[in-house]
């Protein structure tokens, strides 16, 4: 019983004991952030090229920034749900590249109007997200695995396929089809806010960053999310639908895909068959960085967009500093170490302050 109080460190003098230990709380609590260590390195990157690139700090380099990282940040989110879930997508990079090229190819052969197109996108592409579950759960294979088989057939689907309705390895233009104003205000467009221009997937991003973390802290299913990354086994022992959920993490990042693959489409009104390849890793990396770890059961949606953020602030901090972008896969990978290794020490450190 002593031992209970006793132990506790001795309040400064003038100050009671409860106003120290909330403030050691929320310090431990800080700590303990899984985008700890992304946020200390995203303020660093910032600083480093306000300082490098003369041009960085101007509202509409600082838009071009946002809107970079938001591209890739519009994936990160989902991606790193599935990663918090035990999980990883390797078809994510190519089935942007699907989910774009099914809207076109669906509403130019099929449809007048390019919303309909865009309708049947959805369902496909999320037809593939509970493929890739349906297969993980009921064959027991490695996620990586089935996802590379995915990546594998979607990058020859898209090829074979273009090549086989359109003759070429791009889509025709839908650019004069009915629907097509509208879908590019939704997908595409940009907002002019105080004289700058900000591109409409920023508002995409920053909406489902928020609605990622609404779900993974304030309901069941995040609890769900966290339990089956965490240990599937004795998730299924107490109930948790381990099948469902990491079905549901995969659809996430169809969605996430779907969105992008029709930003794509209603930025250029046409889309090559071969894009969208490697963009994988940079959305798994990207949520790395924020803090996610490989084996899941520890992660946020916030550390995603953080991780997204660094990618946006190298590529363009580079540019803008007018280096030679040969250079951007060196930066990537020093960031992907550091920000890993930033990331064991703060959890050792929490660990060590419990």
């Amino acid at each position: 019983m002593s031992g209970t109080t006793t132990d506790r460190p001795a309040a400064p003098a003038g100050t009671s004991v409860a106003e120290t230990f909330p403030r050691t709380s929320a310090l431990r609590g800080l700590l303990t952030r899984p985008e700890l260590g992304s946020v200390v390195g995203a303020i660093a990157v910032f600083v480093f090229f306000a300082c490098a690139a003369d041009g960085f700090l101007r509202a509409s380099s600082l838009s071009t920034v946002l809107y970079a990282s938001s591209v890739i940040g519009i994936m990160a989110v989902p991606v790193a749900l599935l990663m918090i879930g035990g999980e990883f997508d390797l078809s994510a990079g190519v089935m942007v590249t699907s989910s774009a090229l099914v809207s076109s190819m669906f509403s130019y052969r099929m449809t007048a109007n390019v919303w309909v197109g865009v309708g049947v996108s959805l369902l496909v592409t999320l037809a593939i997200g509970a493929f890739n579950g349906f297969m993980l759960t009921r064959t027991g294979l490695p996620s990586f695995i089935v996802t590379l088989g995915t990546f594998l057939m979607l990058t020859g689907m898209n090829l074979g396929l273009t090549k086989l309705i359109d003759g070429t390895v791009s889509t025709k233009t839908i650019g004069d089809m009915e629907g097509f104003p509208s879908a590019h205000a939704v997908f595409a467009s940009t907002l002019t806010i105080g004289g700058v221009g900000v591109k409409v997937t920023i508002l995409w991003w920053l909406g489902l960053v928020a609605v990622a973390s609404w779900i993974l802290l304030r309901t069941r299913t995040g609890n769900w999310i966290f339990a089956v990354g965490g240990n599937k086994d004795a998730a299924r022992a107490v109930g948790v639908p381990v099948t469902r959920t990491k079905t549901g993490l995969y659809m996430g990042v169809a969605l996430g895909a779907w969105i992008c693959g029709q930003h794509l489409l209603f930025s250029f009104d046409a889309v090559q068959s071969g894009e969208g390849v490697g963009n994988e890793l940079i959305y798994i990396i990207a949520a790395v960085i924020g803090g996610c770890l490989i084996t899941g059961g520890h992660g946020s949606a916030i550390g995603s967009a953080v991780g997204a953020l660094l990618f946006g602030m190298t590529s363009k901090g580079i540019v803008f500093a007018e280096w030679n972008p040969d250079w951007f896969k060196f930066f990537l990978g020093a960031m992907l170490l550091l920000a890993t290794l930033l990331n064991t020490w703060v959890r050792r450190r929490a660990e060590a302050t419990k």
